[in-house]
Parts: structure tokens; C-alpha cells; sequence
């Protein structure tokens, strides 16, 4: 009996063959997802080839989810260029002239005639519609990528709480940091959208005056008399005087002697000047008759008579000018009394009693 149990313990436990029993458990690495374990699915391909848990982990979402990624992905392009070629047509047409309706309210305010004639005009209309186009294409584009990005994480789950709060408070750090930045570009897109100025207009922006020459989003450009050229901020501009814009006004003040008569030289004055505006030179710029207002003031020297003649935008002192000098020119051959300085006479009085 022992004999026999011996050789019974010596006998070898028969081994399995390959698909008798169970399956073999391939051997995975450590860091290796769960699902990578499982032969045949698609983690444990990923993770063959790539050897990346995480995108091992997530290749069903992700094959699940890219219908639906790539409609998204597809809408978004599609509709912004939709809307992209919309604005560019817009743009063009307002730059050509051809104001659609929707931009017609914010048509510049310079007269017809003078935007057929004034090349500056043109100019103007073409920057503004630029600089607005380029604001609307950039808004656009931000508005559907910005809405497309949270549909796709919202298609695989992620919580999106953490990143608008994240998005948010990055917001506000950035406007306190660069709140001047802001200012200045909102200022700009206002000051277009009013149509305030444009290139070509001559304006008092304050601390500048002169003629603008460039139109921006964040900085205006000046050129005043001397040639010095100016550039303003957007954001602190307070107030705008454009002399620009509609009509112009000449104003030519006039001065006469106490001995004067005033009713003859009023319409000495204003005959000299309807004369003057009928030449050439000066009709093209002249919108209406010279006025006569008569005596502005009374000083110790003379009497100031004032004549007003309206004017295209900008061409104001070249008829100021010219009616001036057609003034002097008539007072001179009609002998009109020039206005006298004042203790000239009294010093003239003064210096003959002193004579023996």
C-alpha cells in the first residue's frame, strides 16, 4: 500500500492546452487602463499602439461621440464663413457708395455733393467700413468658436462649471489690468458707429486741432496748421468740434470808423462780398448768399460789422479770405473811414498843444 501511494503522489498534474480551458490573460502593464485587458476591444488597440491611458480610456467616447464632434466642427466653419462673406459684402457696398439698410442710419452726415466731389470722402467711407467690418468679423468668429468648443466638451461630459467660472474671474483680471486698452477700442467702435469724424475732417479734440488724417480703433491722428502731427487716444477724447460736417459758416467781421455810415457800408460790404462769391475760384465752395447781421459791437476804436457766407465742410477760411479781402478792397476806393486805435487821437491833440 505505501508503494502504491508513493508512485500515485510521483504522478505529474497534466498541464492545459490552449483553447481546452481558460483563456490567456495577455500581460499588461501596470499604469494600464482596465478596459486595456480586454482583448479585442478598441482600448486595447489604442493602448497597443499608442501606449497612452488616457486616450486609451477615452477612444470609445471618443468613436461614439465624433458624429456628432464633426457636425459641429462642420456648422461652425460653415456658418462663419457664411456670416464672414455676409460682412465683407456689406463692407464693400458701403465702401463703394452702395449703403445697404442696414448700415444707412449710420451713413456719414456730410452732404451729397460734397461726397461726389470730395475724394476725402470717399477715404472716410471706406476706413469706417473697414475698421467696423473688422470688429464684426473678429465678434463673430469669437461668438461661434466660443459656443462650437462648449458643445464638445458638453458632448463627452466635462464639467463646464469650472472652466466659465475660470473664464469669468480671468475676465475681470484682465479688464481692471487693461481697462485704458478697453476704453480706447470702445471709444472707437462708438465714435465710428456715430460717425463723430472721419478722414479729412477738421476737428477740436481738445488738447489737438487739425485736420484728421487716420481713423483707428484705439488711436485717432492729427495733423493741425503747423504740421505737427498729433495722435489721441479714443478713450480720452471728452468732446469732439468738427467743423466738417454738413456746412461751414465763414465768419468775416468787418471794422469801420465811429464816422461811418452804418447803412451804406452794410451794403457796400455785402455788395463787395456777393461780387466776390460769384467768381470762379470761390462760387464751387459757397452754398448760399452772403448775409449781412449788421453791427456786432461798439468799441473805443470803430464799429465791427459782421458778414457771414455758408460754406462747403472745410472751405470756410479759403472764403473767409477771399470776402475779406474783397471788403478791404471796396472800402478803400469808397473811402470808407478806417476804425482808429484807441488814445490815438487824444495823443495826436496832445502833441499839437505842446507846439508853440
Amino acid at each position: 500500500m505505501l508503494f502504491f501511494s508513493g508512485m500515485v503522489d510521483q504522478t505529474p498534474t497534466p498541464t492545459p492546452s490552449p483553447g481546452t480551458g481558460s483563456s490567456v490573460v495577455p500581460d499588461v502593464p501596470v499604469d494600464a487602463p482596465s478596459c486595456a485587458s480586454d482583448v479585442g476591444s478598441l482600448c486595447a488597440r489604442v493602448f497597443q499602439y499608442t501606449h497612452a491611458s488616457w486616450l486609451s480610456r477615452s477612444a470609445d467616447a471618443i468613436v461614439s461621440h465624433a458624429v456628432t464632434t464633426i457636425v459641429i466642427i462642420v456648422v461652425a466653419v460653415v456658418l462663419r464663413s457664411a456670416l464672414h462673406r455676409a460682412i465683407r459684402r456689406i463692407v464693400d457696398g458701403a465702401s463703394s457708395g452702395r449703403v445697404p439698410r442696414l448700415l444707412r442710419p449710420l451713413r456719414d452726415r456730410a452732404a451729397a455733393s460734397l461726397r461726389e466731389s470730395a475724394p476725402q470722402m470717399i477715404e472716410r467711407r471706406s476706413q469706417r467700413a473697414q475698421a467696423i467690418g473688422s470688429v464684426l468679423r473678429s465678434f463673430v468668429t469669437l461668438v461661434i468658436y466660443g459656443v462650437a468648443f462648449t458643445l464638445i466638451l458638453g458632448e463627452f461630459g466635462v464639467n463646464l462649471a469650472p472652466i466659465i467660472a475660470s473664464a469669468g474671474i480671468l475676465g475681470v483680471a484682465i479688464g481692471f489690468g487693461a481697462q485704458n486698452l478697453v476704453r480706447d477700442f470702445l471709444s472707437g467702435i462708438f465714435m465710428m458707429l456715430e460717425d463723430q469724424y472721419g478722414v479729412g475732417d477738421v476737428v477740436d479734440l481738445g488738447e489737438a486741432i487739425g485736420t484728421v488724417e487716420a481713423v483707428g480703433l484705439r488711436v485717432t491722428t492729427l495733423r493741425d496748421i503747423a504740421g505737427t502731427v498729433w495722435y489721441v487716444r479714443n478713450g480720452e477724447v471728452l468732446r469732439v468740434g468738427n467743423s466738417s460736417q454738413g456746412y461751414s459758416v465763414a465768419v468775416v467781421d468787418i471794422p469801420v470808423g465811429h464816422s461811418a455810415d452804418v447803412d451804406d457800408t452794410s451794403e457796400l460790404a455785402q455788395r463787395a462780398a456777393t461780387e466776390e462769391c460769384t467768381e470762379p475760384a470761390i462760387a464751387s465752395k459757397v452754398l448760399a448768399p452772403p448775409e449781412m447781421l449788421g453791427v456786432q459791437s461798439v468799441t473805443a476804436e470803430g464799429i465791427l460789422l459782421r458778414l457771414t457766407v455758408r460754406t462747403r465742410p472745410g472751405e470756410q477760411w479759403a472764403v473767409q479770405r477771399a470776402v475779406a479781402g474783397a471788403v478791404k478792397s471796396a472800402f478803400d476806393d469808397a473811402g470808407v473811414p478806417a476804425p482808429t486805435p484807441f488814445g490815438g487821437a487824444t495823443a495826436t491833440r496832445a502833441h499839437g498843444s505842446a507846439r508853440p
